[in-house]
């Protein structure tokens, strides 16, 4: 595989909380807002990310806040940490920023943070990141994925022009998480109950006859249910590599650090086994 070429330092960003509501009950939204989204811009992708930065317990950061600075003059344990979040919404008009958070009662440290949120407290980003949108020259469109797939999962069916074939799948706990989403596309809600997650997902997307001409997928969320779809789509209906965007969000067992810090070899690894595998 050819090396990829290296990653440009996302921009810097400083918001403030404007408000915050609860969505779901494991889906609590927060809206930023402020000056320092001037130059902020979220309009190519319907996956955009930021990577919120969060202090260090027992750090304070000289002003003004420069990541590169703490980077080299902070121990390690010192730096920020970093949660990766998709851009739910951007206004340009008003420089407002929607960010939905998956929770968990306490467990974690972006969801914990994000049912505290008190409006004009000050949060820190870099980005945006992403690659996908829905291809209008496509002739059909597959999204799937579990709750932190969700946020870029409805933002692209919103972003879809009315009467585009497309089958939307999203596996959340149970009927109290489904939310609306402004789009005609039926999304089938699939209720995870006990069940592993993305058990439900690989069935429904295996049980999916595939309709004719050239299918655009996005399929994201925990990294073995991904694995599996991948083997799927790439192995069993040989859609091509740049017709899909499929990795994982998550990994169970993982948090986000450990996470990130394999997911690179993590993706090779499985890709050049699927890319090996004959079709059945």
């Amino acid at each position: 595989m050819a090396e990829r070429p290296a990653r440009k330092p996302r921009k810097l960003h400083s918001a403030q909380v404007i408000r915050t509501e609860r969505l779901t009950p494991h889906m609590q939204r927060v809206v930023l807002g402020g000056d320092g989204l001037a130059d902020f811009e979220a309009d190519t992708c319907t996956d955009h990310y930021v990577k919120i930065l969060f202090p260090a317990e027992g750090a304070t950061y000289p002003e003004p806040f420069d990541i590169e600075r703490i980077r080299e003059e902070f121990p390690r344990d010192h730096w920020p940490v970093t949660r990766t979040y998709t851009v739910r919404a951007w206004d340009p008009d008003h420089r407002e920023l929607t960010v939905d958070f998956v929770i968990h009662g306490d467990e974690g440290l972006a969801g914990p943070w994000a049912m505290r949120a008190e409006p004009g407290e000050t949060v820190r980003f870099m980005g945006p990141g992403g690659a996908y949108a829905p291809d209008p020259t496509a002739d059909w469109h597959l999204l799937v994925g579990d709750e932190s797939a969700l946020p870029a999962i409805a933002r692209s069916l919103e972003a879809l022009p009315a009467g585009t074939t497309a089958h939307a799948f999203v596996e959340v706990a149970g009927p109290e998480e489904e939310q609306k989403i402004d789009s005609d596309v039926d999304v089938v809600w699939l209720h995870r109950g006990d069940r592993p997650v993305g058990e439900a997902l690989t069935a429904a997307v295996r049980a999916l006859d595939f309709p004719e001409g050239r299918l655009h997928a996005f399929v994201h969320g925990e990294a073995g249910f991904v694995k599996e779809l991948r083997r799927m789509l790439r192995v069993e209906h040989r859609i091509p590599r740049e017709d899909l965007s499929i990795s994982g969000y998550w990994r169970l067992g993982h948090n986000e650090d450990g996470w990130q810090a394999s997911k690179r070899e993590w993706n090779a690894r499985i890709e050049a086994e699927q890319e090996s595998t004959p079709a059945a």
